[in-house]
């Protein structure tokens, strides 16, 4: 299993099925100062190249309009639930 997240989930229930938990800092470069800091740089801008082509896409399963107290509780309430796929998005407008 892979996550990009901020590791604070317990993976112990994993070990005695020999699951093995994998993770992605997108951050670790800029953190830790590497030298290779300019791959970062080079990994967004293709990143932002595929998205802009179409050839990825973002994993947006809810979008909630507008903007309010109303639709960002609604928002947190949904990702607190720890059973959203995907990503929730609060809006300013329907797209």
């Amino acid at each position: 299993m892979v996550a990009i997240d901020d590791g604070s989930r317990d993976v112990a229930p994993l070990k005695d099925k020999s699951i093995a938990w994998h993770w992605e800092l997108m951050f670790t470069r800029p953190l830790h100062q590497t030298d290779d800091l300019i791959e970062q740089h080079r990994l967004l801008t293709r990143v932002a190249e595929l998205a802009d082509h179409g050839r990825i896409r973002p994993t947006v399963t809810r979008t909630l309009t507008p903007i309010t107290p109303e639709t960002l509780r609604e928002a947190h309430a949904l990702v607190e639930t720890g059973r959203t796929v995907g990503k929730v998005v609060v809006h300013d407008r329907a797209e």
